[in-house]
């Protein structure tokens, strides 16, 4: 018998099709379902005989997150049981294109299924619950659609993520709030838990924060939440009840600006953020976009003065005493030479040089086509740390007061530090701090600081924030330099996956007091596989000559801004290889955190045949290796590296 099988091919796509359009606008037997565009994903949200809402996420086919609970709690009341369905929207589709100014992709196109449920309790105070579902994931939120007068507070967040039993995470824990030095914490700044099982992890008071990453059986999850527009705190996560749930938990009581709101408060009409599901293959983890996918776009408005780069930065080796004039003058002429955009002047600046010297190292720094960044204490009650200027950003007259000193000295950039928590009125000083900057058109890198859920594309001048155990942790503990590799390799998938992280990376000499771990090569790696709108770079300008000119040539050249990223290989915690484009140069760059010799092997097929330059280490961690290489489509590259050790390729000349 003659089987046309172009034909078969043909019927069964056209079937497959159908059953999805069948699985996205129509009802199941146990709720209401949603599907990906691909059909990949498939949402479904069940109301449970007591009122309580639930809902499910699989992927092809097979489970990922099972009876996860929905609702809230007023202060007054519950919005959690005792529900009736009032109505389900039909399914519409939608799309967005936006254009960020650096990370991993700066055309970025979004797709989605979107799909209103609406619940009301007592034929009334009624509940949205929104949910939007695209090939990568899927993201929820409440929202309450009626008016009031009067201010509504949520007590408390019923949602969980209730994964499969076998889930493993990569989760940081978080810090009780007015611990560490100077009582800075919570601050973003632990060592993550790395391949465990969820199941053995128990509830606590402190709990684990923003992003996480899972590995069920059949796909990689990753879970992080949108910036609240106001009315909302920062959120993050804790044990549920049962043994793979994960619960949305609010800030400590101390967590807010000062005499400030810490629970979320508002009027009604009122959403709050979005919940963000990224699901599928490690691939879609690294490649996706969804976290600024879900960001509230930013106002309209010039954004030109806006320019990602690098800065030199004495601080992170030298400390307080390099914040000097002679030092700074240095530093500045070694962004220069480098090619670098700008130079970070830290702490203590206003009274180890004073403001008549920050104008002429303003001055000699526009002559040698650097910009200068300064540093700020974000003051209030929440700390005490001692380094300064402080109390000159806590209101609105006096930021812009100083923020108009700086914009008319030429300063094109601030870091401000050590935050104090996720309270609601913090999440809004933020804000209120990028809205005044960008009216004196500065650049803003936050350090001490929270997650930034996809702050960047609201407010364009956030360019970096810190909210990691970063390079600094290393030179002040021995435990901390030890597991630079492994959290190398996890970092793009947690921390680094959709946001702007200030690790400061790149030292390819000895700190003081510790033993580096990280190959010379490893590190170099790091400023390609890193993501920050202004690279601040650790390494001297002693350190820098001590290195062979090509990798000066490197580092000159690595850019903070890309124009496409691919998912090459890795396992978070072992090893990682990603491949970054900008214009028509690839770097592909990976790091070796096992504790043996590893061949990587792979293909780079959307790379074509390309000449190449290989850097990796040489006779050992503490050397390099050049190597002109041809790349070719299907013939894989076949690398031996050492432990602690990383590789970087850069196509072209």
């Amino acid at each position: 018998m003659f089987i046309n099988m172009k034909l078969i091919i043909t019927l069964l796509t056209i079937i497959s099709a159908y059953c999805i359009i069948l699985l996205t606008g129509c009802d199941n037997k146990t709720g209401h379902t949603i599907s990906s565009p691909d059909g990949k994903i498939l949402i479904s949200v069940e109301l449970q005989e007591d009122g309580n809402i639930v809902y499910n996420a699989s992927y092809q086919g097979e489970p990922v997150l099972v009876r996860s609970r929905l609702g809230i709690q007023w202060e007054e009341s519950s919005q959690s049981e005792n529900l009736s369905l009032a109505e389900v929207s039909p399914v519409t589709e939608l799309s967005d294109h936006y254009q960020l100014f650096y990370g991993k992709k700066k055309e970025c196109s979004y797709t989605a299924n979107k799909r209103i449920f609406t619940f009301t309790q007592d034929g009334r105070d009624t509940l949205q619950v929104i949910f939007q579902v695209s090939d990568d994931g899927f993201a929820f939120r409440y929202s309450f659609p009626g008016r009031s007068d009067t201010q509504k507070k949520i007590t408390r967040e019923l949602t969980s993520f209730n994964l499969t039993e076998d889930a493993k995470v990569w989760i940081q824990p978080r810090a009780r709030s007015k611990t560490g030095w100077n009582g800075v914490n919570p601050s973003y700044e632990e060592h993550y838990l790395v391949d465990t099982l969820l199941s053995r992890l128990t509830r606590n008071d402190s709990g684990w924060v923003f992003p996480v990453l899972v590995h069920t059986s059949n796909c990689w999850v990753h879970l992080t939440e949108s910036w609240p527009d106001s009315g909302y705190c920062g959120s993050h996560l804790n044990k549920g009840e049962k043994a793979a749930e994960l619960v949305i938990s609010f800030p400590e009581p101390t967590e807010g600006f000062t005499n400030g709101v810490v629970y979320p408060e508002s009027v009604l009409p009122w959403t709050t953020p979005w919940r963000i599901v990224t699901l599928g293959q490690l691939s879609t983890i690294a490649e996706s976009t969804l976290g600024t996918d879900m960001a509230t776009p930013p106002p309209e408005g010039d954004y030109d003065y806006v320019k990602p780069g690098r800065a030199s930065w004495s601080w992170a080796l030298m400390k307080d005493p390099s914040v000097n004039y002679t030092t700074q003058h240095e530093f500045i002429s070694y962004a220069s030479k480098m090619g670098w955009e700008y130079c970070l002047i830290d702490v203590n600046w206003d009274t180890q040089i004073g403001w008549n010297k920050i104008k002429e190292l303003a001055e000699f720094a526009r002559s040698m086509n650097v910009g200068l960044i300064l540093w700020y204490n974000s003051a209030g009650d929440w700390n005490t740390v001692p380094y300064h200027p402080k109390d000159l950003l806590l209101t609105t007259e006096n930021r812009k007061k100083e923020f108009a000193r700086l914009h008319s000295t030429g300063i094109k950039g601030v870091k401000v530090d050590f935050f104090g928590g996720d309270g609601q009125s913090m999440m809004d000083y933020y804000q209120d701090i990028l809205r005044d900057a960008h009216a004196f058109q500065l650049m803003v890198n936050c350090h001490g600081a929270t997650l930034p859920r996809g702050l960047q594309r609201t407010h364009p001048n956030l360019v970096s924030m810190e909210s990691v155990r970063g390079f600094e942790y290393a030179t002040f503990g021995q435990e901390t330099a030890e597991r630079v590799p492994v959290k190398s390799t996890i970092l793009p998938f947690t921390r680094n996956t959709y946001d702007p992280m200030d690790f400061t990376p790149v030292c390819f000499n000895e700190y003081d007091n510790n033993h580096r771990i990280t190959g010379n090569a490893a590190e170099l790696a790091q400023a390609v596989l890193f993501l920050s709108g202004i690279q601040h770079y650790a390494e001297t300008p002693q350190g820098m000559e001590n290195v062979p000119g090509f990798v000066r040539e490197m580092m000159s050249k690595i850019p903070v801004s890309w124009d496409e990223t691919r998912y090459v290989d890795g396992y978070p915690g072992k090893y990682v290889v990603l491949a970054r484009r900008t214009g028509n140069v690839w770097y592909i760059a990976g790091i070796n955190a096992e504790a043996n010799m590893k061949t990587f092997s792979f293909s780079l097929p959307f790379v074509g045949d390309q000449k190449a330059i290989l850097i990796t280490e040489g006779t050992d961690l503490r050397t390099f290796r050049k190597e002109e290489i041809m790349l070719h489509d299907e013939t894989p590259v076949n690398l031996e590296i050492r432990p602690n050790g990383g590789f970087v390729i850069r196509t072209g000349p």
